[in-house]
């Protein structure tokens, strides 16, 4: 069993293409948290920004919009899930060395503040990836796309 937290992901698009790729892996629910865009409005309208770049994907995978972070997390561990954050810290395991567990959560928070302290202080691992070049981290779509796959 695979899920995602998105924790304040301010880009649709970007909300549009985890979408996508969690369908792709077979990501059985994405909770959307703090001020994450949802797939529809609270009129139950679709939006087009995230329709867009999911290409219908948001009608397939499973999503509930959560007010508090913190609670999704302490209530997936305890329904026996691993809670991964991605995110750059002292106590990351780099990506190449991780194996992931059966039932696992990802978590990836906004692409300017990452994911918050009082979060990393609850998850398992916090998972990371060696970045080789001159820029610390990648477009948080295409992270997820990698760490999904993984």
């Amino acid at each position: 069993m695979k899920q995602v937290i998105l924790h304040n992901i301010r880009s649709h698009y970007n909300v549009g293409a985890i979408f996508r790729t969690a369908d792709g892996v077979g990501v059985d629910k994405i909770y959307l948290s703090g001020y994450t865009p949802a797939p529809e409005d609270r009129f139950g309208r679709e939006v087009g920004e995230i329709s867009k770049t999911a290409l219908g994907a948001e009608k397939f995978v499973a999503w509930e919009k959560v007010d508090d972070t913190l609670m999704i997390v302490r209530k997936l561990k305890a329904e026996g899930m691993t809670v991964v954050a991605v995110e750059q810290s002292d106590n990351s395991v780099m990506l190449n060395d991780f194996v992931a567990p059966e039932k696992v959560v990802y978590i990836f928070g906004s692409e300017t503040e990452g994911v918050p302290t009082e979060v990393l202080a609850e998850v398992d691992t916090i998972l990371e990836l060696p970045m080789l070049g001159h820029k610390e981290s990648l477009n948080v779509s295409v992270t997820a796309g990698i760490v999904l796959f993984h």
